[in-house]
């Protein structure tokens, strides 16, 4: 048994303790992520049958004369909400380069007014491209003029470059960043877009926006695995550390082991 304690050994398993913490924690942050993609997938369902909540309640408002005001939290994504008031088509965002059922089309972002001044990006839905190629504006249907109530899903505004610039007589993105589309508005701007619901008015004759499931199965994958591997290497380090003191033991007994250090009086009778 003296052998596991050697210098050897110890370094071995300092080194087999310190990798398997690490991929317990490795393990706990995919089970988190997990945890919160499941909530995520959670919210989503629900929002297809919940009752819209005031637009308000979930959204931080907009103040100043223009900018965007601060995006709520990931908790509030996927929240179904309602909101009451005009569409500014003058200032209508083409997103382009978005894909549905295979094909890359554009989804269009129309600003609806609310009543404090400020506006809430509303996602009314896809086009395909126009049948002349992309140096013309799609064809969509116009937004309805006078007072609406929108319905829909929050939305957070996407990570990424979201550059905004003119193009064929509209604002144009391949990312929907509220604060940079917000910079090009004349009126504050709240944190997050909303996706239209297919009957919410404005989204006729668009095709609606699916949401598409977290997949937290993946992290939930990853957590086992590393929890998998964190056992392996303490058990793997057992069977290495059992095999090597049978080898000596049976080394010992044939008598085939390294001879023992000789004892000081066994040296000085020597001598």
């Amino acid at each position: 048994m003296h052998a596991l304690l050697s210098r050897r050994w110890l370094t071995v398993f300092a080194v087999a303790l310190l990798a398997s913490f690490v991929m317990v924690l490795l393990g706990r942050w995919q089970w988190s992520r997990y945890e919160l993609r499941s909530a995520i997938n959670d919210r989503i369902d629900a929002s297809t049958v919940v009752t819209p909540v005031p637009v308000g309640e979930v959204l931080a408002a907009a103040t100043g004369s223009k900018g965007a005001a601060p995006g709520p939290g990931e908790d509030a994504a996927w929240t179904r909400v309602t909101a009451t008031g005009r569409y500014d088509t003058t200032q209508e965002i083409l997103v382009r380069n978005r894909t549905v059922d295979g094909q890359v089309g554009y989804e269009i972002l129309t600003p609806l007014l609310l009543a404090d001044g400020s506006a809430l990006l509303v996602d009314r839905g896809w086009v395909p491209p126009h049948p002349d190629g992309i140096t013309v504006a799609p064809q969509f249907p116009a937004a309805p003029g006078g007072t609406v109530t929108v319905v829909g899903r929050v939305h957070l505004t996407e990570s990424g470059a979201g550059a905004v610039d003119q193009r064929n007589g509209h604002w144009e993105t391949r990312r929907v960043s509220v604060p940079a589309i917000a910079d090009k508005l004349t009126y504050p701007v709240l944190g997050a877009y909303v996706l239209a619901d297919s009957d919410t008015p404005g989204a006729q004759g668009l095709t609606a926006i699916e949401v598409g499931h977290e997949n937290d199965w993946l992290n939930l994958g990853y957590a086992v695995q590393w929890w998998i591997f964190a056992a392996g290497a303490l058990v793997g380090v057992a069977f290495l550390a059992r095999k090597d003191l049978r080898e000596q033991r049976a080394a010992e007994e044939s008598g085939t082991g390294p001879d023992p250090e000789p004892s000081p009086e066994t040296a000085a009778a020597s001598a």
